[in-house]
C-alpha cells in the first residue's frame, strides 16, 4: 500500500487484465470480479466497457478514464503479466537389474527380452516448467494515483483457470486486509 495515502474503502472497482490473449483478459477478469462481488464490492470487467476490437491498441486512456468516472467508479485494478521464464530440465529413467536364473524365460532370448526390457531400462525425458511473473495495481480514478501494488509468482500452473482463481482470490483477500475494500 503507498504509505504516502490514507486507506479508503473502494465499493466501485473496474478490473482490467492488461493481455492481448483474449480468453486469458477474459478469464483473469471474471475471476476477479466474482471475488470482488463476494465482498459486496461493484465490479465490472474492462472487457465489457471495451470490447476487443480488430485493431491490436487497447483503447485510448483519456477515453478509458472519462468513462470510468463518467460511470462513477472510485478505483480501477489492473493485472500485467511481466514477465515470463521458461526452465527445460532432464528428468533420468529409471534402471534396474537383477540376474535370475531359475525362472524358464532365463533361457531364451523371447522370454528373457520380453520379460526384462520394459523393466530394465524406462527412458528419462525434458521437461519444461514455466514461471510467470505478474503484477497488480489498484489506482484511486478521481487522482490516478496508484493506490495498492504486489508482484506474484506462478510456477507452472496447471491451468489458466486454476492459477487466475488463486490470484484473485489472494489478491482480494490481502485488499481486504488491508483496509482498501470491505
Amino acid at each position: 500500500m503507498n504509505p504516502e495515502i490514507s486507506a479508503r474503502n473502494y465499493e466501485k472497482v473496474v478490473v482490467a487484465a492488461l493481455t492481448d490473449n483474449i480468453r486469458a483478459r477474459q478469464t483473469v477478469e471474471t475471476d476477479m470480479q466474482t471475488q470482488l462481488q463476494q465482498r459486496g464490492i461493484e465490479a465490472t470487467r474492462s472487457i465489457d466497457m471495451f470490447p476487443p476490437t480488430v485493431s491490436q491498441k487497447g483503447p485510448d486512456v483519456n477515453m478509458l478514464l472519462k468513462k470510468v468516472k463518467d460511470q462513477n467508479y472510485d478505483a480501477i485494478m489492473t493485472v500485467a503479466l511481466l514477465d515470463e521464464e521458461t526452465e527445460t530440465r532432464y528428468v533420468p529413467g529409471a534402471y534396474g537389474y537383477t540376474p535370475i536364473t531359475r525362472f524358464g524365460w532365463y533361457g531364451r532370448f523371447r522370454g528373457y527380452y520380453t520379460y526384462w526390457y520394459p523393466t530394465i531400462y524406462d527412458p528419462g525425458y525434458y521437461t519444461e516448467e514455466k514461471t510467470y511473473f505478474l503484477e497488480t495495481n489498484l489506482y484511486d480514478v478521481a487522482t490516478e494515483n496508484l493506490q495498492w501494488s504486489a508482484q506474484s509468482q506462478s510456477h507452472s500452473p496447471a491451468s489458466l483457470r486454476k492459477a487466475s482463481v488463486t490470484l484473485a482470490e489472494l489478491t482480494v483477500n490481502q485488499l481486504a486486509q488491508e483496509n482498501l475494500i470491505k
